[in-house]
């Protein structure tokens, strides 16, 4: 039996909750799948940790990371645990992204049925596409060293060849990857997203996403200033397949395609390198709900999930989707209008159980 080793950071305000809940539909999926074994070695890191040890992070906890299989990662920080410089104290994505070289941030914004949406007039299908966002570079890469003085501030926007060409090709492997294209027309289609008409450093990011789509002729391109790009997320996301773009621009987008999708409690994502990777939500840690037991955990499991496909375990990962569709489709539980559970994380854990069955049995049967 596979055994894989995870490293768990619970995280700050609600982390701990959506965890828990996310562990529990791992257990499930364990029992049911049979061939495989999750590890797991828990650490405490984020806001809280700094308050008690004055960093985020212990080494130890960081070279658990470095010997693990993958790492599930709930949200961290606390809006009153600053830095001297004014920026969290508890955030781990500078530490994690940048020490393990995490250069794919990937987002998926899938729209579930019988959750709210502003988009009135859109089904489930319509809205289910991929933000892959540069995680170490961009406007972010001044994280820490920007300059400021009583009179101005900078920080820099950095793009490099390197950079720009390894996002562009995890975009496109996403692409042919992905199990249909755009829910439009079906097409395979990679937006790169951008402000060339503005800025040089995106006109160079342009040109290397054109000469990079040379070695995927099948997958259709196009270009999006992220004005337009903000615009179209709202009145056309049916026509997106996979998107790509530079470190900021995919942090808002991101944020801005999961309020069309429920809220960001649905949106779960994947930090990825070249031999590791973390999962943990879009969201923050929600110290004003936390303990309320009314946590969106779906953000967290979705994320459970992706850590799955990236161990190999892609036929469950897959039926984890599906029972979350139809846990919402028969409304074993509910999303509130603001993006919140009714009784809390562990009853979506409870409801997904009950459908992971169902489809574990089903698989059998299928199988004989």
């Amino acid at each position: 039996m596979k055994t894989y080793r995870i490293v768990v950071l619970p995280g700050d305000g609600i982390g701990p909750e959506i965890v828990a809940a996310a562990v529990a539909v791992l257990d499930t999926i364990q029992e049911l799948a049979g061939d495989f074994r999750l590890s797991y070695d828990v650490h405490q890191a984020g806001a809280n940790y700094y308050l008690k040890n004055g960093k985020n992070m212990s080494a130890e906890t960081f070279e658990a990371i470095r010997q693990s299989d993958a790492t599930l990662k709930g949200p961290v920080g606390l809006p009153e645990v600053r830095l001297p410089d004014g920026t969290e104290a508890g955030s781990l994505g500078g530490v994690l992204r940048n020490g393990f070289d995490l250069y794919a941030n990937v987002r998926p914004i899938k729209l579930f049925p019988k959750v709210p949406t502003p988009l009135k007039d859109k089904s489930p299908e319509s809205i289910d596409y991929v933000i892959i966002r540069e995680n170490t570079e961009g406007l972010y890469a001044s994280r820490g060293r920007g300059l400021i003085t009583e009179q101005a501030a900078t920080d820099t926007l950095l793009l490099t060849r390197k950079g720009c060409e390894r996002i562009c090709r995890f975009a496109f492997d996403m692409a042919l990857r992905k199990t249909r294209g755009a829910p439009e027309d079906g097409r395979r289609r990679v937006t790169l997203v951008e402000k060339s008409n503005v800025l040089r450093s995106f006109y160079f990011f342009r040109q290397v996403f054109a000469e990079a789509a040379k070695e995927t002729p099948e997958v259709e391109i196009e270009t999006l200033y992220v004005d337009a790009a903000a615009a179209a997320l709202i009145t056309k996301p049916q026509h997106f397949h996979v998107i790509v773009t530079e470190n900021m621009f995919g942090d808002i987008l991101s944020d801005l395609g999961g309020a069309t999708i429920g809220g960001l409690g649905m949106c779960p994502s994947a930090n990825v390198g070249e031999e590791r990777a973390y999962f943990e939500p879009i969201h923050g840690s929600a110290p004003d709900i936390a303990g309320k037991n009314i946590a969106n955990p779906l953000s967290q499991i979705r994320a459970a999930g992706m850590m799955l496909e990236y161990l190999g375990r892609k036929k469950d990962a897959d039926l984890l989707e599906k029972a979350i569709w139809q846990a919402l489709e028969k409304e074993g539980f509910s999303i509130s209008p603001a993006g919140q559970v009714e009784k809390g994380a562990m009853v979506v854990a409870a409801a997904l159980k009950e459908e992971l069955e169902r489809c574990y049995a089903a698989k059998k049967i299928k199988e004989m």
